[in-house]
């Protein structure tokens, strides 16, 4: 080999080396960009099971780990306390947003970064999607579905494209994922919108399923114009 097709040689490998390089930088800051702050939604009660409050405190403190600010409803009671809990306690941020009326029942946690009050419950949800960048739902009632569902729904009409993810806690929402399938069998749910549902019962692999996410390329029903 002469010195001149060493020195090719020699560009061409570190050529391939910087571009992979450059490729995993992005692909990392992307990652960072994405998974910059999520939002938890979950109930104000604990539940009948220890482990709900266990993964609650876990979520907090894993979001904490990675740097990843915390995005809830404020209060400091049930699974909402101890998701707040884990991050605080491990020096998250955490950002919580509290309805005015329920302000004055004692309910806002007193530790947060930040505690945002607002009017309505719908103002509640959607100054929750502008502060976030993905949602994860967690064990609760009625509200916590509502919120779910909504966040859910505006991904599907394109009004987003963060990813909607359900830690499935001891199958809590086996039922819940079954009915989805049913929707889809039954003609009442596309399977490229249920693709768009994340769920995992593991915090690492839920997190890590959030940051690859690609929104499916599918035509918009409506604009942020239009509703």
């Amino acid at each position: 080999m002469t010195l001149l097709q060493e020195n090719i040689s020699c560009n061409v490998v570190a050529i391939i080396t910087l571009k992979f390089s450059l490729e995993h930088y992005l692909c990392k800051k992307i990652k960072e960009k994405i998974m910059k702050a999520i939002t938890v939604f979950c109930g104000s009660s604990f539940g009948s099971l220890k482990i709900f409050e266990e993964q609650a405190y876990l979520l907090g403190k894993k979001l904490a780990e990675r740097n990843i600010d915390l995005i809830y409803g404020g209060a400091n009671v049930g699974l909402m306390g101890a998701v707040a809990n884990g991050a605080v306690e491990n020096k998250g941020k955490v950002i919580g947003v509290l309805p005015n009326f329920l302000k004055g029942k004692e309910i806002a946690h007193e530790h947060l970064s930040e505690l945002i009050i607002v009017e309505t419950m719908h103002e509640r949800k959607t100054k929750m999607n502008e502060l976030s960048d993905g949602v994860i739902t967690m064990p609760g009632g009625y509200g916590t579905l509502e919120e779910f569902f909504e966040m859910l729904t505006w991904a599907q009409l394109g009004l987003h494209k963060k990813p909607i993810a359900i830690l499935n806690i001891d199958g809590f929402y086996d039922e819940l994922l079954s009915l989805v399938q049913t929707m889809v069998d039954k003609g009442f749910l596309k399977e490229i919108n249920q693709q768009m549902l994340l769920v995992s019962d593991n915090i690492e692999e839920l997190l890590n399923k959030m940051a690859d996410y690609k929104a499916p390329l599918a035509e918009k029903w409506v604009t942020k114009q239009t509703v």
